[in-house]
C-alpha cells in the first residue's frame, strides 16, 4: 500500500466533534470529487468518486448523518487506471442534492439565478479548525504525497484554476509556502519541501504518518550526512596523495638534476622529510621538524622547491658529477 493510501486511511479514521469541521470537510471533498448530473425540470444529482475504500465508506456515513439523505453507494471498475476499483457515492435530487450543494458553497445565487461557483465560500473556513477540515477533505478527494524513502511531493489537483489559487492561499495562511502549476487540463497546488509536507500532515491530522516521515526522512538525512563525510575524507585523502605526489616529484628532480645539497638548509630539511614520510599529511610533516612548524609554514617550503625545481627544467641544468 502507498504512502498516500496510508495517509488517507489514518484520515478516515478521524472523529470529528464540531458540526462546522464535518461540514468544511465534506465541502472540500465535494469540491474536488464531485459530478453534477443534470436531469429533467432541472434537478441535479450529485457524484461523489473515490478509489478510496476507507473514504468511501467514511464519507457515506458522514454524508448520510449531517444531511439526513438517502445514498447510494456503488463499486465499479477503475476504467481509467484498468486496475483497482472505484467507490461511488450518489445523492439524488430527490434526496436533496442541491440543498447539499448549497450548503457546501458549490450552487450559489446571483441576481435571482442559480450558478455554480469556482472558489471557496468564505463562511465554511472563517474558524482555524474548518480550515483545516477543509483542506483534510481536499487531501483525501484529490491528495497524493510521495514515499518519503523516495523523495518529498505532496500535491492536490484541482480543475479550476481559481480552486487551486484557493487552497494555495488557504494552505499558505498557516505559514507554509505552497505554489501552483498547470499540468494540461489539471490546476496543481504543491509542496516539495520536507519540512513543509510536516507541517501540512500536521494541519491535517495525519499524526501517525507525520511520524513515519520524519523516522524516514532522519534515516535519510544520516545516510547522506554519512556519505558525504565519507566523500569528504575521500576527497581529502586524494588532495594528500596529490600533493605528496607532486612535491616527490619535484624533489626527485631535483635531487636528479642538482642534487639535494643546491637547496638551502630549510628547503633541503623539508625535502628529506618528504622523502621519508611519502604519505604523511603536510600538517604530520610540521610536527616532525624541529623546531614544529604551523601547516601554512612547512607548505611554503614546498612552494620554493617547486619553484626551483620548475626553474631547473626551464634552464635544462643537469646535475654536475
Amino acid at each position: 500500500m502507498s504512502f498516500s493510501s496510508d495517509t488517507k486511511n489514518e484520515l478516515a479514521r478521524l472523529e470529528l466533534n464540531r458540526k462546522c469541521c464535518v461540514l468544511a470537510e465534506i465541502a472540500g471533498f465535494v469540491r474536488v470529487c464531485g459530478t453534477l448530473k443534470l436531469s429533467g425540470g432541472g434537478k441535479i444529482d450529485l457524484k461523489l468518486a473515490t478509489e478510496n475504500p476507507a473514504v468511501a465508506r467514511m464519507y457515506l456515513k458522514k454524508i448520510k448523518e449531517y444531511f439526513d439523505v438517502g445514498v447510494d453507494l456503488q463499486i465499479g471498475q477503475n476504467l481509467l487506471m484498468k486496475r483497482g476499483h472505484v467507490y461511488e457515492i450518489t445523492i439524488s435530487s430527490e434526496n436533496g442534492a442541491q440543498q447539499i450543494l448549497r450548503e457546501v458553497g458549490i450552487l450559489r445565487v446571483l441576481e435571482g439565478c442559480d450558478y455554480i461557483a469556482a472558489d471557496i465560500q468564505d463562511s465554511l473556513i472563517k474558524k482555524k479548525c474548518c480550515k483545516k477540515a477543509y483542506l483534510r477533505g481536499v487531501f483525501l478527494g484529490a491528495g497524493t504525497i510521495s514515499d518519503p524513502e523516495k523523495g518529498y511531493h505532496l500535491e492536490l489537483v484541482c480543475s479550476d484554476g481559481i480552486l487551486a489559487a484557493d487552497l494555495r492561499r488557504l494552505i499558505n495562511s498557516f505559514g507554509l509556502k505552497a505554489k501552483t502549476a498547470q499540468r494540461r487540463k489539471s490546476h496543481i497546488v504543491y509542496l516539495k519541501e520536507a519540512e513543509q509536507i510536516v507541517d501540512f500532515l500536521n494541519i491535517l491530522g495525519a499524526h501517525g504518518r507525520l511520524l513515519e516521515f520524519e523516522n524516514v526522512r532522519i534515516v535519510k538525512e544520516m545516510r547522506n550526512q554519512a556519505n558525504r563525510i565519507v566523500n569528504c575524507e575521500s576527497a581529502n585523502t586524494d588532495k594528500v596523495v596529490n600533493t605528496a605526489a607532486r612535491q616527490l616529484a619535484s624533489i626527485r628532480k631535483i635531487q636528479e638534476l642538482k642534487g639535494l645539497e643546491v637547496l638551502p638548509p630549510k628547503l633541503r630539511e623539508a625535502a628529506v622529510l618528504r622523502l621519508d614520510h611519502p604519505e604523511a599529511t603536510l600538517a604530520e610533516l610540521a610536527e616532525m621538524l624541529d623546531p614544529p612548524l604551523k601547516k601554512s609554514g612547512i607548505n611554503h617550503r614546498f612552494r620554493k622547491i617547486d619553484e626551483f625545481a620548475e626553474a631547473l627544467s626551464e634552464s635544462g641544468e643537469s646535475r654536475k658529477g
